[in-house]
């Protein structure tokens, strides 16, 4: 991997921490998309993304709760199978959802062996800072590859009074000494959410390991967004959300057509007819 790019390289290998790692020494920037099913983690898997996450944020996504909460182990692991089954360079990321690691270090090794073993994910994610550090040592020492969360951490929503911009004022330094501390608890990488643009930059700046930003600016070393978000598929998205394309516009056109077509018994025309 090191002869090519990390985003849209070649190897015939799967993308490692490693490789992460050596991008960041280089300078190189990264893309992180979330992706739930096999059929579109091979249309990313195939445009060069290096990493897919099969986020809790399939709670809302795919399973239409109204928070990342609800949504369980079980729930997650038939998503990340697929995932893996669909992809054949990116590194998988499967989240550790609320309440499968927050109890101790080994309720967190017992459900990231399960991903590991059963869903075949490459490494997890979890969210906090110093409180997890138990935990990501654990799992490190166990040899599964962490991926720390900071900043908004949905799954903290209730504590933290809705979703709003965390790590202003005295919070980023609480911010930054999380980071550190998760860093040498031996986590690959952070992402960093909802965070003031300076404070990320701040921290990408102090970390040897990649911070990866949703809405906390553009100095992180790589970025995320859940892909529903970003193809135009949720209504309102928050206000860090591109849209590269409008996924929603389209399907609604072409389910409109095929109904009318229905209606009108257009279709099935002769050429989709057996004779």
């Amino acid at each position: 991997m090191s002869s090519t790019t990390l985003y849209g390289g070649v190897s015939g290998r799967r993308v490692t921490v490693r490789d992460l790692a050596a991008a960041k020494e280089r300078g190189e920037r990264w893309p992180m998309i979330t992706a739930y099913d096999a059929m579109t983690a091979r249309v990313f898997d195939a445009a060069g993304i290096p990493v897919l996450l099969v986020g809790d944020s399939a709670a809302m996504v795919v399973y239409g709760y109204d928070s990342t909460l609800p949504v369980t182990v079980d729930d997650l692991l038939s998503l990340t199978a697929a995932v893996v089954r669909g992809s054949s360079r990116a590194l998988v990321v499967a989240d550790l959802p609320f309440g499968s690691y927050q109890t101790s270090p080994g309720q967190a090794l017992e459900s990231a062996a399960r991903f590991m073993k059963e869903a075949g994910a490459h490494a997890v994610k979890l969210e906090g800072g110093r409180r997890v550090v138990p935990q990501v040592e654990a799992l490190v020492s166990a040899g599964v590859p962490v991926m720390a969360h900071l900043g908004l951490t949905p799954q903290s929503v209730n504590a933290l009074g809705g979703y709003r911009v965390q790590g202003r004022g005295e919070a980023g330094d609480e911010l930054m000494a999380d980071a550190k501390d998760l860093e040498r608890a031996g986590a690959f990488s952070v992402v960093l959410e909802c965070v003031p643009a300076d404070l990320a930059e701040r921290v990408t700046a102090s970390l040897s390991i990649p911070t990866i930003g949703i809405g906390a600016g553009a100095a992180t070393d790589a970025q995320v967004l859940v892909w529903q978000d970003m193809m135009g598929l949720t209504p309102s998205p928050a206000r860090f959300v591109k849209r590269y394309a409008d996924l929603g516009a389209e399907l609604d056109r072409a389910a409109r057509a095929f109904a009318d077509e229905v209606v009108g018994g257009s279709f099935p025309a002769p050429e989709h007819t057996y004779s």
